[in-house]
């Protein structure tokens, strides 16, 4: 598969997002460890998670627990899989979601985070959501601490702006390592960080980037070009968004969410599908 980075590290260039495993809708735990166990035997080496990724009050982290059994089961280790988790964004357990962007809690949070992943330290941490109640440096600043005092291996933001990836850039001394935005052929208003990104060679993760769970169904037929290379290539409309993504720099990795082993499976295929730059010319133009 193909290979990209993320810090120091080389990843595959499809990752996979641990979301749909453990909200509203999940499947069972015995599918969703299928589906992780399909996304390592599709060479997949990147798995996304966060704490807030759960349905009830009281199973914070469920996300992570899961990933770490399956991981466990499979003898992955973190050398083998690198899995990104987030702070600082919270589900109370009535499906609404809150913020706190706190130093301190942010430090604690990542603490707990890495005891559920059972890693000494976390492979890459991401600051979740800003916090309008909480300077933005002073949330970046805890990143920092972490990064030095070794929690984390290494340090990203997710929900930025232009001016908060160098804001975060310049407190962690140049240690960006990754921006996850949302990003697809529906969402691309994220486009500017994206090009941003390239430019510092910070790893870009687009999240929802077939649409999300609701609008991933409807991509071939809000976009024709996307149903139109599909025909082309004998492949998926969802391939062919994510290899689009690929192709727009060499820092995107797609962290497309999968609940069963087959889509993922599909999503994977996706790193070894070349696209022709007539193609990727009409799917931007879509």
């Amino acid at each position: 598969m193909q290979q990209r980075t993320i810090g120091d590290r080389s990843v595959s260039a499809i990752g996979l997002g641990g979301m749909p495993m453990s909200i509203e809708g999940r499947p069972d735990e015995a599918r969703s460890v299928a589906t992780i166990h399909a996304a390592l035997d599709a060479g997949v080496t990147l798995i996304d998670t966060a704490d807030a990724y759960h349905r009830d009050a009281g199973e914070v982290g469920h996300n992570e627990s899961l990933i770490a059994r399956a991981l466990r089961e499979r003898g992955a280790g973190p050398d083998e899989v690198l899995v990104a988790t987030k702070g600082g964004h919270l589900r109370p357990g009535d499906g609404s979601w809150t913020k706190n962007g706190r130093p301190e809690y942010l430090k604690e949070a990542a603490k707990a985070s890495a005891k559920r992943l059972g890693v000494e330290a976390i492979g890459l941490y991401q600051f979740h959501r800003p916090d309008p109640d909480v300077p933005y440096a002073d949330s970046i600043g805890a990143l920092r601490d972490l990064l030095d005092e070794g929690v984390i291996l290494a340090a990203g933001i997710s929900n930025a702006d232009i001016a908060q990836i160098d804001e975060a850039n310049e407190i962690l001394g140049g240690r960006l390592a990754s921006v996850q935005n949302q990003f697809s052929p529906r969402f691309r208003s994220s486009e500017g960080e994206l090009e941003h990104c390239a430019k510092l060679g910070v790893a870009f993760l687009p999240w929802s980037p077939l649409g999300g769970i609701r609008n991933a169904p409807e991509l071939g037929s809000r976009h024709a070009a996307f149903n139109e290379v599909a025909a082309e290539t004998g492949t998926s409309v969802y391939q062919v968004a994510l290899a689009w993504q690929l192709a727009l720099a060499p820092v995107v990795v797609p962290i497309p969410g999968a609940s069963r082993p087959e889509s993922i499976r599909d999503s994977a295929g996706a790193a070894d599908l070349e696209l022709t730059p007539a193609q990727i010319a009409r799917l931007s133009a879509a």
